[in-house]
């Protein structure tokens, strides 16, 4: 598929798509004979991983070690592993704080309320 409808399968613009090809974290989009990205269904699977990586805080440049680790293959699957488990940890972190905040907006809700009705 092309750019345009690879950014369709995806949900993100065509300048998101090079953005990420030109700081290494589509580093292996195939090129057709006139000069044309190529993608296929792994690399749409690649980018929605890639998202959700995004879309749950990493950063760019552990998204981008972690593309890396991932071209060199099998030999990176236990530190591949160890960076994700991490990530894990830290959202699973941030989660609770985020918890602690609503709960923390729906106590001075539960009191604006409570003016309210008397």
């Amino acid at each position: 598929m092309n750019i345009k409808e690879f950014s369709l399968q995806v949900g993100v613009c065509p300048h998101t798509i090079r953005f990420y090809e030109k700081n290494g974290v589509l580093s292996s989009v195939q090129r057709l004979a006139n000069g044309h990205r190529h993608f296929t269904d792994k690399d749409v699977r690649w980018m929605e991983f890639v998202l959700r990586l995004k879309h749950t805080g990493m950063p760019l440049d552990k998204i981008r070690h972690y593309a890396a680790l991932r071209e060199q293959g099998k030999e990176t699957v236990a530190q591949r592993q160890a960076l994700l488990e991490e990530h894990a940890q830290d959202l699973s972190e941030n989660i609770e704080q985020l918890r602690t905040h609503l709960q923390k907006l729906n106590d001075k809700i539960d009191l604006y309320k409570q003016d309210l009705v008397d």
